[in-house]
């Protein structure tokens, strides 16, 4: 028997909600929990306070506060001298982002054919702690079928319903860096999920998007002329775009390392140009000569 197109979309749906979680870190055991917070209790005991009859850490702190600086404005991070003969060993800047994002996502969006899958599996295996994520191959395993065939098939408004739900599924786990479908920040339900973490805009040039992208199945670019529909999709876009967290503009023949270093840094330099709220407060109390009440 025929599916109809709901009842393909429904069945589409479902697999997401299975699957996708199988692709994204586990969360932390509460059992797992209690023996992490015992072995760190053994050097530097958390902060326990009760509110409201329930036990939480004070993030304010000295033990919560990794304490850990922007190496870019502080050079001597960047070096030790613990290898043989007293060798000089480059710290790697992105080791240092996971204490000082403190667990938050990082989310990269751009248009097709940007870097996003590639920047963000790079700057995730250096940083070591965090986990990287795409949501088009989360998609597609999910589904069994390709993105262009989801398009084909189900038309565009499945594949953006479908690929909410990813977000819907991924979004709650902690220390992960995601690369976002193109298209996926039209929708007001998935930017406010971004926004739950770091959004990194990756901006390339419409004409170096297309020699990259040559050759390729893009469902939004079988037109008779694709360079015109992809500087009107980037143009409706763009608004959206520019709410980004952190901007980094690619320049054409910069590598991926290349480009995994300046968003290290641009990450590095919004930490410290956008403090919580409790640093700034510490901070005042500290250049007016107060104490920091605990």
């Amino acid at each position: 028997m025929m599916m109809t197109h709901q009842q393909r979309l429904s069945l589409l749906l479902a697999l997401l909600i299975g699957s996708a979680l199988s692709f994204a870190p586990s969360p932390i055991n509460r059992n797992n929990l209690a023996t992490l917070r015992i072995q760190q209790s053994r050097s530097a005991p958390p902060v326990v306070l009760r509110a409201g009859g329930f036990e939480w850490e004070d993030p304010t702190s000295d033990e919560a506060d990794p304490g850990v600086e922007n190496p870019y404005k502080n050079p001597a991070l960047l070096q030790s001298t613990d290898g043989e003969n007293g060798s000089s060993l480059k710290v790697d800047p992105a080791r240092l982002l996971s204490p000082r994002l403190r667990g938050c996502n990082i989310y990269f969006i751009g248009m097709m054919g940007s870097g996003k899958s590639t920047i963000g599996d790079i700057i995730a295996r250096r940083m070591g702690t965090y986990n990287f994520l795409d949501t088009d191959t989360i998609l597609e395993r999910a589904a069994g079928i390709s993105i262009p065939e989801i398009f084909e098939t189900e038309g565009e408004e499945a594949f953006r319903t479908a690929e909410a739900q990813v977000l819907d599924s991924v979004h709650a786990h902690v220390r992960i860096v995601v690369s976002t479908g193109g298209g996926l920040v039209m929708r007001n339900q998935n930017w406010s999920k971004l926004q739950t973490g770091l959004v990194v805009y990756l901006k390339v040039d419409p004409e170096v998007i297309m020699k990259r992208i040559e050759g390729t199945d893009r469902p939004l670019l079988q037109t008779d002329n694709p360079l015109e529909t992809l500087k009107t999709l980037m143009e409706e876009r763009k608004e959206r775009y520019e709410q980004a967290d952190v901007t980094v503009e690619i320049e054409e023949g910069m590598s991926a390392e290349d480009v995994a270093d300046k968003c290290v840094r641009a990450l590095h330099d919004f930490i410290d140009d956008n403090p919580p709220a409790w640093k700034q407060a510490k901070a005042k109390a500290a250049a007016d000569g107060l104490d920091w009440v605990q």
